[in-house]
């Protein structure tokens, strides 16, 4: 018996994160599924390893963890997250630590041991990183430096990545949402979120997931920052 393809997510316990646990499992993937506090899974093929990924050695030991269970990584979604909006000048030591050290460093160390795992496996793999469509369009209404900051970096760095991986297989996009509805917003902003898309809604966690497994399907799309964010970036 064949090795199935393996797909590590982090920020795996809710919203788009375990949606794709879900996506990827149905594509016949073994999964890695990472949170601060992820329960075991009865799906023998999934392997759940809790960590909070800002910290250091977290990212490498959630690689660990999977090549330990299934032997092999083709595939990182750095789905892990935090947006904190505020004006500019009210943002603290403690809001920058953690925005970072989510939206950075959580991507940094895992992607890293990911990529090392693909190349010393063969084969090539893929690197998906969750931006947002903040960086390409900002908007007076949401105050989002330290988003624009964090995830503009992984825009940047996925095009770099891209272009040092190309020629050995492996492929590194990313996916830049909207304002998907999902439990970190309340009802009740829903409507105000809705009117900041030109198609006048917020986004379902299934436009994301359907955006990430297109991508998987890609093999000539790397480099790639898709917006999946009802027009924000073209303009409102």
């Amino acid at each position: 018996m064949s090795t199935p393809k393996v797909a590590v997510i982090t920020g795996a316990s809710q919203g788009i994160g375990a949606a794709l646990v879900t996506a990827y499992r149905k594509l016949g993937y073994a999964v890695v599924a990472n949170s601060r506090s992820i329960a075991d899974s009865d799906d023998p093929m999934v392997r759940a390893v809790a960590g909070d990924i800002a910290a250091p050695a977290v990212g490498a030991r959630v690689i660990e963890q999977g090549l330990k269970a299934f032997g092999r990584i083709d595939t990182l979604v750095n789905n892990a997250g935090l947006f904190v909006s505020k004006p500019f000048t009210d943002y603290t030591d403690e809001d920058y630590d953690l925005v970072t050290g989510v939206n950075l460093r959580g991507f940094f160390e895992i992607s890293q041991r990911a990529i090392e795992a693909m190349l010393s496996q063969g084969g090539g793999g893929h690197v998906v990183n969750i931006t947002t469509s903040l960086v390409d369009h900002a908007n007076s209404k949401v105050p989002s430096a330290l988003a624009s900051l964090t995830k503009g970096g992984l825009n940047a760095v996925t095009k770099s990545l891209a272009t040092e991986y190309a020629t050995r297989g492996i492929r590194v996009n990313a996916v830049a949402p909207g304002v998907i509805r999902t439990p970190m917003h309340p009802v009740e902003t829903h409507e105000f979120l809705a009117e900041l898309h030109p198609v006048g809604r917020m986004g379902d966690i299934s436009d994301i997931v359907d955006a990430i497994i297109y991508l998987e399907h890609a093999p000539f799309v790397t480099g790639e920052i898709l917006h999946v964010d009802g027009g924000q970036s073209a303009g409102h």
